[in-house]
């Protein structure tokens, strides 16, 4: 199977995901920017709300496309202890490293989204998804930080991984939805005819569509220690 593009592989993941369908439980989170195209077609089908859940990884330094762990929302660290290990890399750089990222996450963050309310993933089942699962570091770390928030239950959903992968993500979670695992895998992009970059302003116009359906319901905002009320009057947040 060959996906035309992210959209396509987003109507058909949907499919497998149809027991979520008009539940007010859920919320489907997207990994910018390649998942978003993808969790925005599996929002639409299953009449959900969608978000954004931001993790940058950690590369190493003079190797940027080796991940030595990743950061995610909420303060998480996840490391890759093999890495650090094989390359003796010491703690001041790992700090180093994550204090740049940090301020990436937080540029985007503001960037994608601005000032629509953080939809709260508290007692609620999330769908969490991607374009797709190579070594799969990013996504254990959204998975991490997403225990903390204290969910009702995590499913993640791509449309393709590598088989082990596939198979490390699914002992992490409550339930895993993959098309296809491909082998030899070789990589995520190898399966989509148009694999081209996602673009900041695809990113903002689809998030922002997608909210104008849901922002006044079961939403918070946290500038400072204020509430975003909902148009009931109810507030969110402890």
């Amino acid at each position: 199977m060959i996906f035309q593009d992210r959209r396509e592989a987003g109507r058909k993941l949907a499919t497998r995901l149809g027991v979520y369908e008009n539940r007010p439980d859920v919320l489907v989170l997207a990994l910018p920017r390649g998942g978003v195209p993808v969790a925005f077609e599996v929002a639409e089908a299953l009449n959900a709300p969608l978000d954004i859940f931001l993790v940058r990884k950690l590369g190493v330094p003079g190797q940027e496309e080796l991940a030595m762990g990743a950061i995610a929302t909420g303060g998480v660290r996840i490391l890759n202890e093999e890495v650090l290990h094989h390359l003796a890399i010491p703690g001041e750089v790992i700090d180093a490293v994550a204090a740049r990222e940090q301020v990436e996450l937080e540029r985007r963050e503001i960037l994608y989204r601005g000032y629509r309310p953080v939809l709260d993933t508290r007692g609620r089942s999330i769908i969490l998804v991607d374009d797709g699962l190579a070594t799969g570091s990013t996504m254990r770390a959204a998975i991490a930080a997403l225990r903390k928030q204290r969910p009702a239950r995590i499913v993640v959903a791509v449309p393709v991984a590598a088989p082990q992968t596939r198979d490390e993500i699914r002992m992490e979670v409550n339930e895993m939805v993959c098309l296809m695992t491909p082998e030899p895998f070789h990589g995520v992009g190898l399966w989509y005819e148009d694999f081209s970059q996602t673009t900041d302003n695809e990113v903002r116009d689809l998030l922002e569509k997608s909210a104008s359906k849901y922002r006044a319901a079961t939403s918070k905002w946290l500038p400072g220690d204020e509430r975003m009320k909902t148009q009931s009057g109810r507030r969110y947040g402890p």
